[in-house]
């Protein structure tokens, strides 16, 4: 084999153990000691499993044909996997073991999966950041809140990892460490075993090296039966950030980029003319997630509030003030909106732009901004990331695709077509 085993696809991993050129256990081998050598200087993990090995020899004692034979599975600290405790990225949380699986640690378990241990969250999944480096340049955040995830698999190191998304928790630190993302369509998947802060808004996500990989978990995840493939959407809309926030340079050439790329495929594309939506949902994405988590977190808010950072207090204190009928207005414009990005979207078109506002900001005191994912989130739209420009300094950029629930096959093939016209452009300019 030309490559280490790790370093092919996913597919072609599981493929190396079903033909016998390797084993389970030598897959999860491989990728314990590239952990091992990086953690020093990444620190994406809290716990390491201690039955990786056993449980890799399980999967191979079944004698079957798992779709996910052997591949490492990392699982962010909001998520409980059992023999584990979930800390939540705080001190407040017993130490105590998970019991059992989170439902889609146990799905990803059934399929073959062996998970490696627990990655470095944002506490409760909010802004205080954890020690992890963006495996691209240490001295610069991974984002959050699913920054040990995204920078375990940006650095190589594991080939797919388990995050959440609240507001820009997986699109933002996809981005910054380089690796393709999916954030489920809202409400898709089970969120049980999960530690959340706004039921409107908590989704599960998929952090994996390429969008091909993506696609691949994905269809295995919900079964090939419910996922149709298809060819690319008809058509595009290319969104600027409705002026949410300042983009940076390197973003901006890289917005400017797109129609000719998409054009390169043989995609028409236009702009998308939908701000003032955009503007109102944003907004309404704050009330919602700050009404919803002080009411979630409320136990903490009252028995540990001086073991709260600072901004997790301010976000629950702001909750407690924002009313019923606040929350419920916000909500009534959310479905309306839905309704209008439904008849824009149809069954077969996507809106491409910005997955951060540009790459990774220097420092590890604060996680970026999620500003350019809140309206989206707030919607429940699934969304992938694709990862593949850069900067000339070598910085990662994404953008995001997203498109309507049971279209994902869309963002898949527009994302697998545009990764890989990415990677062979130039940098762009820092």
């Amino acid at each position: 084999m030309n490559a280490p085993e790790v370093e092919l696809s996913i597919a072609d991993q599981v493929r190396s153990v079903r033909t016998g050129l390797t084993t389970a256990a030598e897959l999860v081998s491989r990728v314990r000691a590239a952990i091992d050598a990086q953690e020093p200087v990444l620190k994406a993990w809290v716990q390491l499993s201690t039955s990786s090995l056993d449980d890799a020899a399980k999967v191979e004692g079944y004698h079957y044909d798992f779709p996910l034979q052997g591949i490492s599975l990392g699982v962010k600290d909001l998520i409980d996997v059992a023999g584990i405790p979930t800390r939540a990225g705080s001190s407040i949380l017993s130490s105590t073991a998970a019991v059992s699986d989170a439902p889609c640690v146990a799905r990803l378990r059934a399929l073959g999966a062996v998970v490696q241990g627990k990655t470095v969250t944002t506490e409760f999944g909010y802004f205080r950041p954890g020690p992890t480096r963006n495996p691209h340049a240490p001295d610069r955040t991974p984002g959050g809140s699913s920054s040990g995830s995204a920078a375990a698999v940006g650095a190589g190191t594991v080939p797919l990892a388990l995050g959440t998304q609240t507001a820009g928790s997986l699109t933002r630190p996809a981005s910054y460490c380089g690796t393709a993302g999916m954030v489920f369509a809202h409400g898709s998947t089970e969120m049980s075993g999960i530690v959340g802060l706004s039921s409107s808004l908590d989704s599960l996500g998929l952090l994996t090296r390429t969008v091909t990989d993506l696609r691949y978990v994905h269809d295995a995840f919900v079964g090939s039966t419910t996922c149709a493939r298809s060819g690319l959407p008809d058509r595009a809309f290319v969104w600027r950030g409705s002026n949410l926030a300042y983009l940076d340079s390197p973003m901006i050439a890289l917005l400017g980029r797109l129609p000719a790329v998409l054009a390169e495929v043989g995609l028409h594309s236009e702009p998308l003319d939908w701000d003032d939506h955009v503007r109102t949902l944003a907004g309404d994405h704050v009330t919602v997630m700050a009404y919803e988590a002080a009411r979630t977190r409320v136990h903490e808010f009252e028995r540990h509030l001086d073991d709260l950072s600072p901004q997790l207090k301010d976000l629950l204190q702001q909750g407690r003030a924002i009313s019923a009928s606040e929350h419920l207005a916000a909500l009534i414009r959310r479905d309306r909106s839905r309704e209008s990005v439904g008849e824009i979207l149809g069954g077969s078109a996507v809106i491409i732009g910005p997955a951060a506002t540009g790459p990774a900001p220097q420092g590890l005191a604060a996680t970026g901004s999620p500003v350019l994912s809140r309206p989206w989130q707030f919607l429940g739209l699934p969304v992938v990331v694709v990862p593949g420009a850069r900067t000339t300094a070598g910085l990662p950029l994404g953008v995001q695709i997203l498109g309507l629930p049971g279209r994902e096959d869309y963002l898949f093939a527009m994302g697998e077509r545009l990764e890989e016209i990415l990677r062979e452009s130039p940098p762009v300019d820092q």
